[in-house]
C-alpha cells in the first residue's frame, strides 16, 4: 500500500500514540515510544508538522513518518532485525540526522531512509557516514 497526500484524510494524537486515517476509512495508529522525537515533544511541537506528497514532516525535531508506514512498520517487530546503518546512527540520538547528511555528503532525505531502514547503505555509503561521524568526532574533541 503506497500511500500519497492525496489519500489521508486526518491525523490525530491521542495519549501516547500517533494517528493517520485515510479518504476510504482505514485507520492506524502508531506508539509514540517509537519515535522519541515526538514522544518527548510538547503538544505545539507534535502539531507543528507539514503534510508532504509522501509524509509527514517536522522540521523543528527532523522526525519524518511515511503515510504508508502506518500500515507496513512495526518497529517492535523490525528491533532485531536492523541494518548496521540503523544500529550506528541509533547510537548517537543527539546527532541531528540532516546535518549528519550535509557533513557526509548525503541527502537528508536518503540519510534518514538509512536511519530508519528504509533503505539500506551500500558499503561505500555507509563507509562515507561513518567518516563523517569520524570527521564530526575530531570536531567536537578540539572544543
Amino acid at each position: 500500500m503506497e500511500l500519497t497526500i492525496n489519500d489521508v484524510d486526518k491525523v490525530w494524537f491521542t495519549g501516547d500514540h500517533i494517528y493517520l486515517r485515510t479518504k476510504n476509512g482505514n485507520e492506524k495508529g502508531m506508539p509514540l515510544r517509537w519515535f522519541p522525537r515526538l514522544q518527548n515533544a510538547t503538544e505545539a511541537e507534535r502539531n507543528d508538522y507539514e503534510m508532504r506528497i509522501w509524509g509527514l514532516h517536522w522540521k523543528k525535531l527532523d522526525e519524518d513518518l511515511s503515510y504508508s508506514g502506518f500500515f507496513t512498520f512495526d518497529k517492535d517487530k523490525i528491533h532485531d532485525n536492523r541494518t548496521e546503518a540503523q544500529i550506528l546512527l541509533a547510537r548517537f540520538p543527539a546527532i541531528n540526522i540532516s546535518e549528519l547528511a550535509v557533513l557526509s555528503g548525503i541527502s537528508p532525505t536518503l540519510m534518514r531512509h538509512y536511519a530508519c531502514g528504509v533503505k539500506t547503505p551500500s558499503p561505500e555509503r555507509f563507509q562515507q557516514i561513518k567518516d563523517a561521524l569520524h570527521q564530526l568526532g575530531h570536531k567536537l574533541i578540539a572544543v
